[in-house]
């Protein structure tokens, strides 16, 4: 008998001890952010029109995400201008964003079209930046940090440091910059924004050891590349030096100067630094 009512026991206590709990769900307002594929590393831009002769506007596309759910409907949210942390001019250097932008439904990501400008003349010798800011509107949260929600973008119509040249190519200047771009044969060396970028190193490798042998022998490259139309002419001065240009815009020079000491041509950047690699 006592046998069977210890049983019973457990077995009560079994019935009541599996008593199906109430499962936790998603409950909290849904918020918005652009896209970091590598945060920290891509919290900004930088863009020059430098690299696209003979347009005089273009456009930066930012992708916007969400943190929550999909829904099967679209949603409003805003992307505004921090003015307050901006350079750039509205209608001079960029133009004006729209008073609302839409996620389409079952979407949890949209590219948003920015038109930044190439008007100004100053462009040419300074940079600008344009830093934009996305906010919940009327169907999103704002709760995330600021820094999850704001992008700056520098522009100018010159060369600018990319994010990836530090790891690769030592100090920067304008002229090693566009050594770079005539030698290696592309202008971006790592897209960091990309989750394997490590992915990219032996094509980085290949592409800076081109201008390593470029810098080297500038000479042996300019015969062995005859299509780009590149020369090196001796400076009318008496000290060996040579300007090398293209045929097709000789007015742009750079100078290899020559050092009889070590026997060997090296290119001065516009700061009277040596260029190397």
């Amino acid at each position: 008998m006592k046998r069977n009512i210890f049983f019973v026991v457990i077995i009560c206590a079994l019935a009541f001890g599996c008593k199906k709990e109430s499962l936790l769900t998603y409950n909290s307002q849904d918020n918005i952010a652009i896209y970091y594929p590598n945060y920290p590393t891509t919290d900004s831009l930088v863009y020059s029109f430098a690299y696209v002769q003979g347009v005089d506007r273009d456009t930066v596309w930012l992708p916007i995400t969400i943190s929550g759910k999909r829904v099967n409907h679209d949603r409003k949210f805003q992307l505004s201008v921090v003015e307050g942390s901006s350079t750039a001019i509205r209608n001079l250097h960029y133009e004006a964003l729209k008073p609302s932008y839409t996620m389409p439904a079952d979407s949890g990501l949209v590219h948003i079209p920015v038109i930044i400008k190439n008007t100004d003349t100053a462009l040419t010798s300074k940079s600008v930046v344009l830093v934009v800011r996305v906010s919940g509107g009327t169907d999103f949260g704002s709760s995330l940090p600021e820094d999850l929600r704001s992008k700056k973008i520098y522009f100018s119509n010159r060369l600018e440091q990319p994010a990836w040249w530090k790891y690769w190519l030592g100090q920067y200047s304008r002229v090693k910059h566009q050594l770079f771009l005539i030698s290696s044969g592309t202008t971006n060396l790592v897209d960091l924004s990309m989750p394997d970028a490590y992915l990219q190193i032996p094509r980085a490798l290949f592409y800076v050891d081109n201008m390593r042998v470029f810098l080297n022998y500038p000479f042996d490259w300019v015969q062995q590349n005859p299509a780009k139309g590149y020369v090196l002419t001796p400076r009318n001065d008496g000290t060996g030096d040579y300007d090398f240009y293209n045929v097709n815009t000789p007015t742009k020079k750079f100078y290899l100067k020559y050092f009889k000491a070590a026997n060997k041509y090296v290119f001065i950047d516009e700061n009277g630094n040596q260029i190397n690699v």
